[in-house]
């Protein structure tokens, strides 16, 4: 089925449909959510939202993008919500921990991160790489989980950040600056131990 004939389905309403773009989509939302948002839970309820999204608003869909585009361009912003969301609750658990609340909830947040997509013995690498890019800030996170952990060219990451390839060239570069700065700040610190 095209993408055009997807998308006229889905507009219809069609359950065919919407399980042939859940079944085709799935996994790539899946590992998009997990990779911005480093929470196997968090990314299933996000991806679950995502496609929520893609049912109620597909009349909305003017087709100016090809439609695994405008998919992650949803699934970008759920999991920013859900980040943005994160760090409001924290800075509230933090001023309840000031006032005698609950002083558990970072470490109930903070549960060990793995990505399907890395190889068992290079997962200890993996979890001081996602941390650094956890790390950065939430364009050049985007851009970055985008590129290297999706595959996605530079033109469909532009298309999904609606910026110019060049601004996503630019958000990439200082995304590899950046990460090299922290990771060699990293290894010198457990290499020399």
């Amino acid at each position: 089925m095209s993408d055009q004939d997807l998308i006229s389905e889905l507009q219809q309403r069609s359950e065919t449909a919407f399980r042939t773009l859940v079944s085709e989509y799935q996994d790539r939302v899946f590992n998009t959510c997990l990779g911005l948002l480093q929470n196997a839970e968090e990314a299933e309820e996000a991806a679950q939202d995502v496609f929520i999204e893609v049912y109620k608003s597909v009349e909305k869909f003017r087709g100016e993008s090809k439609l695994s585009t405008w998919i992650y361009r949803i699934a970008t912003t759920k999991s920013l919500e859900r980040i943005r969301k994160r760090k409001t609750q924290k800075r509230f658990a933090f001023l309840q921990s000031l006032t005698g609340g609950d002083q558990d909830y970072e470490n109930t947040k903070s549960a060990t991160f793995n990505h399907p997509g890395v190889i068992l013995e290079n997962k200890e690498h993996a979890q001081t790489l996602f941390k650094a890019i956890k790390e950065l800030p939430e364009s050049q996170r985007v851009a970055f989980t985008l590129h290297k952990v999706e595959g996605l060219p530079y033109q469909e990451i532009s298309e999904v950040l609606e910026t110019s390839i060049s601004s996503v060239e630019s958000l990439m570069f200082r995304a590899r600056k950046n990460l090299q700065k922290k990771l060699k700040t990293y290894y010198e610190k457990n290499l020399m131990a």
